[in-house]
């Protein structure tokens, strides 16, 4: 009888620690969840003051929320507080994640693209609003086939720049940038081009050169096309420097870390 007493006493133990570590691990996931809506509405505001101070419009300045190696429930709450655009840097990742989520969001593809990842690219993810990173003719011929081939409406894709001359950044050297917009603009009639991205340097005093660079670029290229420079997008600024960037022109900000917290990369063993 005793001992019968005590496996029941031992499983109500059990059970309540069981519901006490579900408990906690679904108290941990709404904090973090509320803290990415809430780092949101920071971020929110950040933008639109300096959008301000730049003398725009708050609703000219597109913010990306960079959700890479983050779970789908996080991205899910960041939802619900009213977001729509993200982007992602790997396509597994993009697609795994798209077909688990409302297809109102706008996906943004902001990572390096190789050419065979375009056709799982554009199959797997149908809401995908636009490519960051077209690099080299390669990829927008690319690009331009696949959206052809699978009957797709053209697709938005910005031309990115290297400009702070690191081996390891993508992105086209500014000297060759006008080449390759003419090439997209001219024999992509599949693609629509929609501006310029740059990643700039971790060091951020010499940011503001690579930023200037990439304005210049846009200023060359606009002039050479004939198109005011209001509808040329200049994607630059990450969750370090958005402010930075848009009070030197940046209509389109990456911002990951600061909604979402630091990245979450797997253990390697």
């Amino acid at each position: 009888m005793k001992n019968q007493e005590h496996e029941e006493e031992r499983k109500r133990r059990e059970n309540h620690t069981n519901e006490q570590v579900e408990a906690e691990t679904m108290a941990a996931s709404a904090a973090t969840d509320g803290v990415a809506a809430t780092a949101l509405r920071s971020v929110i505001q950040r933008v639109h003051q300096a959008a301000e101070r730049s003398g725009r419009p708050p609703d000219r300045i597109r913010i990306v929320a960079v959700s890479k190696t983050k779970p789908v429930s996080v991205i899910r709450q960041v939802y619900e507080a009213g977001h729509r655009c993200f982007g992602e840097n790997y396509v597994q990742e993009i697609v795994e994640k798209a077909a688990q989520l409302p297809d109102d969001l706008e996906w943004h593809f902001i990572g390096n693209l190789q050419s065979n990842k375009v056709k799982p690219l554009l199959a797997g993810v149908p809401n995908l609003a636009m490519v960051e990173s077209v690099d080299d003719e390669k990829i927008a011929g690319r690009l331009n086939r696949m959206v052809e081939t699978m009957g797709r409406k053209p697709l938005k894709v910005l031309v990115q720049v290297n400009t702070s001359g690191e081996e390891s950044k993508s992105g086209v050297e500014p000297s060759g940038c006008l080449e390759l917009v003419k090439h997209v603009s001219q024999n992509c009639p599949n693609l629509e081009f929609c501006g310029l991205m740059t990643i700039g340097m971790p060091d951020y005093t010499s940011t503001p050169e690579n930023f200037k660079t990439l304005a210049k670029c846009r200023s060359e290229v606009c002039k050479a096309l004939g198109i005011p420079e209001e509808q040329c997008d200049l994607s630059m600024g990450m969750s370090g420097d958005f402010e930075l960037a848009i009070e030197m022109g940046s209509t389109n900000v990456r911002i990951g870390s600061t909604i979402f917290g630091a990245r979450e990369y797997p253990k390697k063993n």
